[in-house]
């Protein structure tokens, strides 16, 4: 594709980075992102996404935005209370960059429909506040092999890891089965840093990036952690597990479920 005169302005320090420069700008114009939750993660990773000029982003959300959300949730506001999430964040998308496709899915993830919801997107994001729906999404990249940059927070503390299903490990390499079902707070029970969900989407929209330009050293087999009140970063070495029960040597894992000990909708 050949840039406008517009395009080579907005994206002008892109193109002037040897590493990415105008072909790599191209990759990032054809790519299609699919991001799973506009809430605190998701609303960074999209905004920086669409600043980037990914050509597809996709937002899948059934959530409606709560006063509640405002703290942290930037792509949201006072205009769009109880307006859906994604498409709150398709207009603030929209907005920033016309040239960017954003598709608002309010559905809810279940088995029956990740796979096809998945299927056509170049990588998924995880921007999801719960366990169940985060094993789900890692089982259905692992099944169609498509890379996942998965992120997590609470309180004062973040995560991020990139999966890259075919080269290296999943989530359940790490965490074979997610925990019982109140052992681990979630933020709405025990609260989160309003920046934090911004320092940690910047990262996974960074890993986004690196992967569609095809440049620097993904995050994968690491797990990086980020303490905000300590201000330090550290990796966690994730090794790959050859009885990993959906991407190892014998999978157990031979379709999704919905059973509640296992996954639930976001």
């Amino acid at each position: 594709m050949e840039f406008t005169e517009e395009q080579l302005k907005r994206y002008s320090r892109h193109i002037i980075l040897p590493e990415v420069g105008g072909k790599g700008q191209q990759k990032i114009s054809a790519a299609k992102v699919l991001i799973v939750g506009a809430g605190g993660l998701g609303c960074p990773v999209g905004y920086y996404l669409a600043a980037a000029g990914v050509g597809t982003l996709a937002l899948v959300d059934n959530d409606a935005v709560e006063l509640s959300n405002l703290q942290r949730q930037i792509a949201h506001s006072v205009k769009t209370l109880g307006v859906n999430k994604a498409d709150s964040a398709k207009k603030t998308f929209e907005a920033l960059n016309p040239d960017v496709n954003v598709i608002a899915i309010k559905e809810r993830i279940n088995s029956k429909n990740i796979l096809e919801l998945i299927k056509d997107y170049d990588i998924v994001v995880d921007g999801t506040d719960n366990f169940p729906t985060r094993y789900l999404i890692n089982d259905a990249c692992v099944m169609l092999k498509k890379p996942l940059v998965s992120g997590a927070i609470l309180r004062f503390e973040g995560q991020v890891t990139t999966i890259l299903p075919g080269d290296g490990p999943c989530y359940r390499c790490l965490f074979e089965e997610p925990p019982p079902a109140g052992l681990v707070p979630s933020c709405q029970e025990a609260g989160v840093l309003g920046v934090l969900p911004g320092v940690i989407g910047a990262l996974q929209a960074t890993e986004v990036l690196k992967l569609i330009i095809g440049k620097g050293k993904p995050l994968k087999g690491q797990l990086l952690i980020y303490d905000a009140l300590g201000v330090n970063f550290r990796k966690v070495k994730i090794p790959k597990n050859s009885d990993c029960p959906i991407c190892g040597e014998n999978p157990k894992i031979k379709e999704l479920s919905d059973s509640p000990e296992q996954y639930c909708s976001i």
